[in-house]
């Protein structure tokens, strides 16, 4: 299926299978009819089989081979109208080339034409169709039977089931990936093979120095095989003291509880009972949360290494495919500017345009995002050759016109500027034709959306519509304005229909990751929201520095940058960049077995989401009995023994066991895709026609696919929570994969953050709430995955403090309304100290301070952004993370569900307007009403200090400096409140008040706390004694 040649759309279940022809007519191909060569004149003529010679099987431009012979051995090679490299026909002389091309000698099949077809045909076949039986086989035609639009003429091998003899047996030939080092076969042909070979393996161990002739370009081999990254400790100046004070806070923390337990209040018992229970839950939190940041390291990766490595000069490019995806809901929610932005940094990216295929999921299937996607294709074909040729930064476009920077600044060529000046009058173009699509989608007709070519739009039900491709760009019809080829881009969205479990974003995330192992099967995945930009063009590069490195990328799962933010206030109120957690704990779980998923700007390994293990190392054999004597013990079975382990069998077991596991019932009953599953190099199987891989792509985004497979719970994004994020990677980590942390000094992704108050707890709770699922999951930290020991206990301390943040609200919300209780009752958490005892007190304040400016000394985070943090910690841990608790209690006990709502990504035209709007929630109540009732226990302490004379102030001091805690740490929530004009809504007013003056009322009349004294007896002196 060419670009652009129309819009797939069908149903796997029902039958269905449609084209519908949209924007334009495809391209016909040119007529073959016609015996007259277009390059000089003469008849094309015949071949031996007696069929029209046929030049190029891309295009079929018309030409003879004179001519054809001609073009390869002098000319470019290129067929003149699709600019696709000639293929060696048969019969033909080998050029400059022609030796990539893996294909039978002349000599030995030449009068054997009809049974290499009819070979190949039944290789084909048994691969696709056969039972399972998969390996791979160098007798495969790599260029013959590879979609040119979908694979782009750059796919690698795989091979079926060869028939062997007569019997009709079947066997399995394995071909090395000749990427991979040391792979070659043993080859007696090849002269030198094994010496060079031996020469390579010295090289490597030091053993064998370089020629005293040395050639010059010696220093630039000997660069490309340095490793591609390596990591950068902390200086021990910083981090040695950082764990000394962690040390000495445990210890501590330990004597201070000891003394709170020993020391109880007895006049007020309910008091300091409630205040060391969250005083405990406190230091359990603190754990959780602190070491396992006690191995923070940083990285550093060489660009310059994995270009001489794998982009040779007149060598073919070695850099891995990448498949891109970009999930996108709501249009009116996700602006289509915005997830176009996106689209065009992602095609534009410093990567070769045949690695990168680009997958927008429209999992609203709304013709506005479909619209909007073919606006971004044809305006890419302008804006990726002006970026490459100008090397810009960013390369999403709104980003980079809006940018306040000098814009010449290291431009060198005369027509920037003009070209420039015209680019910007293109993307205001574009801009205004966007906002008409927009303008024109926000009233819906009754009849239902209408395509031009008068055909009912297929997505007109978001809730029963069949699936839909797209293919906008491709190798075949996807060129820039300057001929040049452009990325794939691929519109899908997956069929819907009602009774069916959908899954919501991690759903769709599972269909692209089929669809793209249809059509392109690119052995790395990067998933970003449609609201993050690449802002980096060689972030991808810096991925493939921790992937394709030969010493430490087989065991790496992904490689997760931290999220950068625009359009945040300067003193971001709320804490929207999050820097604590990215550049302090995601730094910790860096050294210890990676970082974990947060859900965008991540580059994922194929193999590792598809549920297998990483490969094993070599072991030490270890010494073991005949079990004859018993001072040696008794013989313990192996591995493969006991669980029939695939990663630790041999390989003729591995192939053994492969070939009797069903894997339909875990991938799918795709034979195409479960094909593409064991080519861990990637490339895309075989197939007749293009046509049938789409057909496939739509098989595979049917509604009921995942049905009795292993998708959501082994495989790809994991099932059973709204933070799939965090379940996806754990479920990795256990399997014994290790991830990587990547900050690049220009970050690497840029997106849009909810700066308005009411959004920000939004967006907060539906985090939390996706923790306490996974709390009470099967998949829970805390239970899952201790078998085979491969998760580090420090990680599992980071994944348990992941699930259990959500239930610090609870201590929390208690702890902040402490306070105002004690100023209202005349009570205190603590007896009387003395002064022994009051050293405790401020060892405890001392190493809490220590241990946050040792954080930020090695970390590099500034105390405002801190700040902020611990700020935000409170507030959003008494509102949106303890209507979490309460949502996720309900939802198992009571199986009552929530909505997902997406967060919306729309920006105000004025600068931080957002920022002051003020939309009503119920998480703004309990803030406020811990706020209120903390400033009346303020007033009334201090009106009883005034009233009761100077001995009452001391006592005070104390149970003020408590309250002005809560207080100051809700200052950011109150200005929220107020908003710009300083007036807060009158409901929240209303319900606060309310909810103090009940809190009040029942406070006085009921006083648990606060221990009952006997008073004198009415009854014998009356009642005025």
């Amino acid at each position: 299926m060419e670009a652009s040649a129309g819009l797939v759309a069908g149903s796997h279940n029902r039958n269905e299978l449609v084209v519908i022809h949209n924007h334009e007519e495809p391209k016909p191909l040119k007529n073959l009819d016609g015996q007259v060569c277009e390059i000089c004149g003469d008849q094309i003529g015949l071949t031996v089989e007696g069929d029209l010679f046929v030049a190029c099987n891309e295009c079929g431009f018309p030409a003879c081979r004179p001519c054809y012979e001609y073009e390869r051995r002098e000319g470019s090679q290129n067929c003149p109208q699709c600019k696709t490299r000639y293929k060696r026909l048969r019969g033909s002389p080998r050029v400059e080339g022609d030796e990539d091309e893996e294909d039978i000698d002349d000599i030995e099949d030449e009068f054997n034409i009809d049974d290499g077809q009819d070979k190949q045909k039944q290789s084909a076949e048994s691969t696709l169709y056969g039972k399972m039986s998969y390996g791979r086989g160098p007798e495969d035609d790599e260029n013959g039977r590879f979609p040119p639009v979908i694979a782009g003429g750059h796919s690698r091998h795989v091979s079926g089931e060869f028939p062997v003899g007569e019997n009709g047996l079947h066997k399995r030939v394995h071909q090395y990936a000749s990427s991979e080092a040391g792979s070659e076969r043993w080859d007696d042909k090849k002269e030198g093979g094994w010496r060079e070979r031996m020469d390579d393996w010295k090289l490597q161990q030091g053993n064998l120095g370089p020629e005293p002739d040395d050639d010059p370009e010696m220093g630039m081999i000997d660069e490309a095989r340095q490793p591609l990254s390596r990591k950068v400790p902390i200086a021990s100046s910083k981090i040695n003291p950082y764990r000394m004070v962690i040390v000495a806070r445990l210890v501590i923390l330990a004597v201070f509880l000891r003394y709170r337990l020993l020391n109880p209040v007895h006049d007020a018992l309910g008091l300091w009972l409630t205040s060391v229970i969250c005083e405990i839950w406190f230091a359990v939190s603190w754990i959780l949360d602190q070491f396992p940041k006690w191995f923070p390291i940083d990285r550093e990766t060489y660009l310059d290494r994995l270009s001489l490595r794998y982009e040779r000069e007149g060598e073919p490019n070695m850099l891995a495919p990448v498949d891109v995806f970009v999930s996108t809901v709501d249009p009116m929610k996700e602006p289509p500017l915005v997830t176009s932005n996106t689209v065009l940094s992602i095609l534009a990216m410093d990567y070769p345009v045949e690695k990168i295929s680009c997958y927008v999921s429209d999992d609203g299937a709304s013709m506005l995002t479909f619209d909007s996607l073919a606006e971004t294709a044809e305006f890419a074909r302008k804006w990726v050759p002006f970026c490459k040729k100008f090397s810009i930064e960013p390369r999403a476009p709104e980003m980079y016109f809006t940018l306040k920077i000098d814009y010449l600044k290291d431009k060198v060529q005369p027509t920037f500027v003009k070209e420039r000046r015209a680019m910007k009058r293109e993307y205001e173009e574009f801009k205004v034709r966007i906002n008409a699509l927009v303008a024109k989608a926000s009233k819906a007709p009754i009849e239902g959306w209408i395509m031009p070519d008068g055909t009912p739009w297929p997505g007109n039900n978001t809730k029963d519509h069949p699936g839909m491709i797209q293919v906008f760009l491709g190798s075949n019809g996807g060129f820039d304005v300057e001929g040049h080829e452009l990325p794939r881009l691929v519109y899908v969205s997956r069929e819907k229909r009602p009774g069916f479990q959908h899954h919501k974003k991690a759903g769709a995330m599972n269909a692209l990751v089929r669809v793209a192992g249809v059509l392109t099967n690119a052995p790395f995945m990067l998933n970003l929201d449609c609201d993050h930009y690449v802002n980096n063009s060689k972030a991808v590069r810096e991925a493939m520095c921790f992937l394709m490195d030969p010493q430490i990328g087989k065991k790496v799962c992904y490689v997760q940058f931290p999220q950068r933010f625009d359009g945040i206030d300067r003193h971001d109120r709320y804490a929207n960049r999050n820097t604590v957690f990215f550049d302090i704990n995601m730094k910790g779980l860096d050294g210890i077995q990676g970082p974990v998923y947060v859900g965008t700007g991540c580059v994922f390994k194929r193999q590792a989401l598809y549920g297998y293990e990483p490969p094993k190392g070599p072991k030490r054999p270890k010494m073991i009995s005949c079990g004859c004597c018993p001072c040696f013990g008794r013989r313990r079975k192996s591995k493969h023994e006991s669980n029939g382990d695939i990663a630790s069998l041999g390989e003729g077991d591995k192939e053994h066991l492969m070939s009797e596991m069903n894997f339909e019932q875990k991938f799918g009953q795709s034979s195409i895709f479960v094909t593409s599953t064991l080519m861990e190099d990637g490339g895309v199987p075989p197939s007749s026609s293009p046509a049938v891989l789409l057909k496939e792509a739509i098989h595979v985004i049917s509604c009921g696919y995942e049905d009795k497979t292993e998708w959501g719970t082994e495989l790809g994004w994991i099932y059973g929570s709204i933070t799939e994020d965090i379940l996806t990677g754990f479920k990795m980590h256990c399997r014994g994969w290790r991830s990587i942390y990547c900050m690049p000094k220009r970050a690497a992704f840029k997106g849009s953050a909810p700066i308005n108050l009411s959004d920000r707890l939004n967006q907060v709770l539906r985090w939390a709430l996706g923790s306490v699922e996974i709390f009470f999951s099967r998949h829970s930290p805390l239970w899952y995955g201790y078998k085979g020991g491969k998760l580090k206990w420090l990680e599992r301390f980071a994944y348990a403090n992941t699930t259990i943040y959500p239930f610090t609200s609870i201590p929390l919300l208690a702890y902040c309304i402490l306070p105002a209780i004690c100023l209202l009752t005349d009570k205190f958490i603590m007896p009387p100290i003395s002064t022994f005892a009051s050293l405790f007190f401020i060892a405890l304040f001392g190493s809490i301070i220590a241990t946050g400016i040792l954080e930020l000394r090695w970390s590099g985070v500034s105390i405002e952004e801190w700040w902020r943090n611990e700020q935000f910690w409170v507030i959003g841990g008494i509102s949106a993370h303890l209507f979490a608790v309460v949502q996720g209690l309900l939802k198992i006990l009571a199986g009552i569900d929530t909505n997902f709502t997406v967060t919306s990504k729309a920006t105000d035209d004025d600068d931080f307007g957002e920022l002051y709007a003020f939309k009503w929630t119920t998480l703004l109540i309990p803030p406020t009403t811990v706020l209120i009732i903390n400033i009346v226990g303020v007033v009334a302490g201090i009106s009883d200090a005034i009233n009761n004379g100077y001995q009452s102030w001391g006592p005070l001091f104390g149970k003020l400096f408590f309250s002005f805690w809560v207080i100051v740490h809700l200052y950011p929530f109150l200005k929220g409140l107020m908003g710009r004009q300083n007036r807060t809504p009158t409901i929240v007013v209303i319900w606060s008040i309310l909810l103090a003056s009940i809190f009040s009322l029942l406070w006085v009349r009921i006083d648990p706390f606060v221990m009952k004294t006997k008073g004198p007896d009415t009854s014998m002196c009356g009642i005025n004694c």
